[in-house]
């Protein structure tokens, strides 16, 4: 009997005893191959010795000091680093345990930034259906995915949503990327007329949508136009990297390669890359300022913020990726990865699309491939290729509700920044299996 409030209650998953590589290996001594980093965490795989030795070295000099009372040299030089590679002028940082940490500070920097300057009747953020931003109840409350807002509607704040740049699913036959790219941002121009652009604290999006819609990418043109439609109403722009940034799309920050650079930034699961908990707020030079010429104080913090060893331990990721230029070896094996899935899965009558950016990938998967229609949800074909996938010593991310929350299939991959090409076609083996086989259960091979 376990006394663990597991995820799903009254299920106790395989035990993980050890970490090996691309690998990990649970009590039975079975091998699962990390396709998903976990949820696109594990960007160095499992038990990199120089990350274990600067966590351990921490330890020795000093595992935790309150920022109450101290900074630390790990915090200092991790947001030295963070801010000589950001885009923009994201020049200040601020350390907290997690993704959904990291979006409520800037939820919070974000309104605060206009009441220091007087504006307080700015109270709206809008933000995409189908995105997902944190579980905090401000982080969830921005969030557009239903399935996980709806039981706690009565007790978010209220927040605007408007559509996903979903090309597969929303671009016209009669339209170019570009021209949907651009149809797709003017919604939110749209919207801001609707409840009055003067009252809109920041707009808030993902650039590459991970965990509910499966690596959507945005259509050339589609976030430079939405910065413009941002400045030219004073509102903020929120990026949410903290499942797409740190190099997963194949740059440090996806952003880059939109050419874009936001007001504030949200990053955390590849920062620490899982060996431990940390995420940071990144923001503007002119945020901070006005915070410190106002009332000096950002009325927000947490116990374990800027924690010494957390920021060791991210540090030295961040050191090992650029020293080992692994951010080459996201693009080259990004490519293959969606060259060989694509020859795997691109003419399978129930796959509908694949997508992704560097080792960020996603195939939806569909009932009819001419209509697009969705499967069945009562199908719960994601959960069984799951369950088919950890059989197979496979672990990826499929998720449910792709389109709306209800509606919709798909299998998010985000593989260690290590792998090599026996893992690639490992994955795709494996895959392809697992999916055959929650098929085949279904009645739909």
């Amino acid at each position: 009997m376990t006394h663990v409030f597991h995820r799903t209650c009254g299920a106790t998953p395989p035990t993980a005893v050890k970490g090996d590589g691309c690998y990990i290996v649970d009590a039975d001594g079975k091998r699962y191959l990390d396709a998903s980093g976990g949820a696109a965490v594990s960007c160095l795989g499992h038990s990199h010795p120089k990350v274990i030795q600067a966590i351990k070295d921490q330890v020795d000099a000093i595992a935790f000091a309150h920022t109450g009372f101290f900074t630390n040299d790990p915090v200092e030089k991790l947001a030295d680093f963070l801010v000589e590679r950001a885009p923009g002028d994201l020049n200040y940082v601020y350390f907290v345990s997690g993704g959904s940490e990291a979006t409520e500070a800037a939820l919070k920097l974000a309104y605060q930034y206009f009441w220091e300057k007087g504006d307080g009747q700015r109270r709206h953020f809008i933000a995409r259906r189908q995105s997902y931003h944190g579980n905090t109840l401000g982080a969830l409350a921005v969030g557009g995915n239903m399935w996980r807002r709806d039981q706690f509607a009565p007790i978010l704040i209220d927040a605007q949503h408007i559509s996903p740049c979903y090309a597969y699913r929303e671009k016209r036959d009669d339209e170019s990327l570009e021209e949907y790219g651009r149809r797709a941002a003017d919604e939110l121009e749209t919207r801001l007329q609707e409840v009055g652009p003067e009252t809109v604290v920041a707009f808030v999006a993902e650039p590459v949508v991970g965990a509910t819609a499966g690596a959507l990418v945005p259509a050339p043109g589609y976030l430079k136009r939405i910065r413009e439609i941002c400045d030219r109403h004073g509102i903020l722009l929120i990026l949410d990297e903290v499942m797409c940034g740190m190099g997963r799309t194949g740059t440090l920050f996806a952003c880059e390669q939109d050419g874009i650079a936001p007001d504030i930034l949200a990053t955390a699961k590849g920062l620490g890359a899982g060996y431990q908990p940390i995420g940071a707020m990144l923001c503007t030079s002119e945020i901070y300022e006005t915070i410190r010429d106002g009332s000096g104080f950002f009325q927000h913090g947490h116990t374990y913020m800027g924690h010494p060893t957390a920021a060791a331990a991210a540090l030295a990721v961040q050191q090992v990726i650029e020293e080992d230029d692994l951010l080459a070896n996201v693009r080259k094996r990004g490519a293959q990865l969606m060259e060989r899935l694509t020859a795997r899965f691109g003419n399978h009558p129930l796959v509908g699309d694949i997508r992704g950016r560097g080792l960020f990938i996603g195939i939806e998967l569909v009932a009819d491939r001419g209509t697009k229609e969705p499967l069945d949800p009562a199908l719960k074909i994601h959960a069984e290729i799951k369950k088919h996938a950890m059989a197979q010593g496979l672990m990826c991310y499929p998720g449910g509700g792709t389109i709306d929350g209800k509606r919709g299939n798909h299998i998010l991959l985000a593989p260690p920044f290590i792998i090599d090409d026996s893992h690639v076609e490992e994955i795709v083996e494996k895959l392809g299996n697992a999916v055959d086989a929650a098929l085949a259960d279904a009645g739909l091979a």
